[in-house]
This record gives C-alpha cells, structure tokens and sequence, in this order.
C-alpha cells in the first residue's frame, strides 16, 4: 500500500511541476511513462493476462479506497492479495512475459541499438522460404493440385484476411502442400503470405472484371488478377486441369513458369531493397509475353 501512495504521489508530484515549473525532463518523463502504460495494456488486451491484470487494478483501486476511509482490516488483506497478485502475474504467464521480452529484443530500435543481424543468417532464411515454396509449387504443378498463393507487399490485405482463416505460421512445403490437397477444409480459396510467413487461407479474393482475359482461364486464374489489380500484391497460381504455374501483378498474367523463373522472382519479392523485374525468365533464356 506504501508503495502504491508513493507511486500515486510521484504521478501527481510529476504533473503538478509540469505546469507549476515546465521542465523538458518532465514532459520525457510522462511521454516514456504513457508509451510504457499504453503498450503494457496492448500486449495484455489479447491475452490470458487480460482477466488478472484487471483484477489487480480492482484490488488495487479498493485498496487505495478502503485506506482513504482508514478501514485498516480489510487494507490490511487487499494489501497481501496485491502483493500475491503481482508475484502470481510474473509466474502464471512467465511464458508470455518471455515473449514480449523476445519481441522486444527482435524490435528495430534494439537491432539499430545492439547492432543488425547477420546477413548470412537473413539470407539464408530469404533461401530457405523461397526453396519452401518453389517446391511446394513444383510439387503441386507435378500432381495438378489446384493451388492460389498471394504473396503482400506493401498494400496491406486485411480485409482479405479476414474473409479466410488465419494460419500464421512459418512457410513450410509441406503445410502449403497440405492446404491446397483436394477435400480439406481450407483448400478452396487464397493463402496469403505476409513478412515471410504463411498469414491466412481459405481467404476470398475479387475476381477480375476484364473482359479481355482468356476464356480458357478458370475462377483462380481471374482471382489470382483481381487481386492484383487493385493492390501491388503478387500472385501465384497453379492450374488444376493442366498443372501450369502462373504469376499476376499488376493486372496481367504471366504463364509457363519453372523453379528457376520462380527462384528469381520470390528472391526479388523477400528482398526489400530490390525492385520486381518487368519480366521472368523462361526455359531458354526467353522472355516470355504477359499473357491474358
């Protein structure tokens, strides 16, 4: 309780100079302290520790009114449940407070702080998750299994998302494979990949209104350039009744792609200091036309 008061009195010491004595180091001190109270109930908002954090500051709250009217019996227990409380908070959801540390260790500002990580370690993830969907798109391409993947740029898809079902998890051949085999619950419909990660599937997409598109070309082909044609995503697609790999941006089709076409042109998208091609190399060294 002791300390609580004293907190309560620094608050009010700290606004009190603030108008009475207009200092630079009070409005830092309150611009830090509000930043650490708003992202402390950020993180707490989804989580289990929703429910215990609000219970504290009801005890707490009590605690401060039931000293007020000097009801020393019932302070005295409201003062052990808060000292419980905040030690029951650091063990019960230590995996999360070890999380948000982890995050926070990963944050821009820390990396600028402690240095950036290696770029060999940075590329050879880039590598890594490039293999992982070349092959799953191989895979998929050899055994016709229809497939559509949006990759997200700098237009964000949330309402794309939330039109499917979240998945965030690491990109995997296997899980994508997985997804997109005929008769499972999430097959039909758009994966959406965001910051190299596998964000949603089953997601609806717009599909194109342009009349000059092929009439060969199914529902996934027209979605897969709806799409892109009213945001900078990228999409790749895999033909069902033929096998055939295929790429929309921007409005347009690029069919007949093969891993090495696919290498190039997912090292360009996982590298954000490079700019897309205006085109993907075919087998043979040729360019090959947008199509549809």
């Amino acid at each position: 309780m002791v300390q609580l008061q004293a907190f309560f009195g620094q608050i009010g010491n700290l606004f009190t100079n603030l108008f009475a004595h207009p200092d630079w180091r009070n409005i830092v001190d309150i611009v830090v302290l509000t930043l650490l109270i708003y992202n402390l109930l950020k993180l707490v908002s989804y989580t289990r520790a929703n429910s215990l954090f609000k219970g504290i500051v009801f005890v707490a709250v009590l605690a401060l009114v039931s000293d007020a009217l000097e009801i020393n019996a019932v302070n005295w227990v409201l003062q052990q449940v808060l000292s419980v409380g905040v030690l029951a908070l650091c063990i019960v959801f230590q995996p999360e407070l070890r999380r948000v540390l982890e995050q926070l260790g990963r944050s821009k500002f820390a990396r600028r702080l402690f240095g950036s990580p290696r770029k060999r370690q940075r590329n050879a993830q880039m590598e890594q998750h490039v293999s992982e969907i070349v092959k799953a798109l191989s895979d998929m391409s050899r055994k016709r299994i229809g497939a559509l993947i949006v990759l997200e740029r700098s237009t964000k898809l949330g309402d794309v998302v939330e039109s499917g079902t979240v998945v965030d998890a690491e990109i995997s051949s296997q899980l994508i494979e997985n997804i997109f085999e005929p008769n499972t619950p999430l097959h039909d419909g758009a994966m959406i990949i965001r910051d190299e990660r596998i964000l949603a599937a089953a997601c609806i997409l717009p599909l194109s209104d342009d009349l000059s598109i092929s009439r060969e070309l199914g529902t996934r082909h027209r979605a897969a350039i709806g799409i892109t044609e009213t945001t900078d995503a990228v999409s790749l697609m895999v033909s069902e009744e033929t096998g055939v790999i295929s790429m929309a941006r921007e409005g347009r089709l690029t069919r007949y792609l093969d891993a090495k076409s696919l290498n190039i042109l997912l090292t360009e998208l996982f590298t954000p200091d490079r700019t897309l091609s205006s085109w993907v190399m075919q087998p043979g060294g040729k360019e090959r036309a947008d199509e549809g």
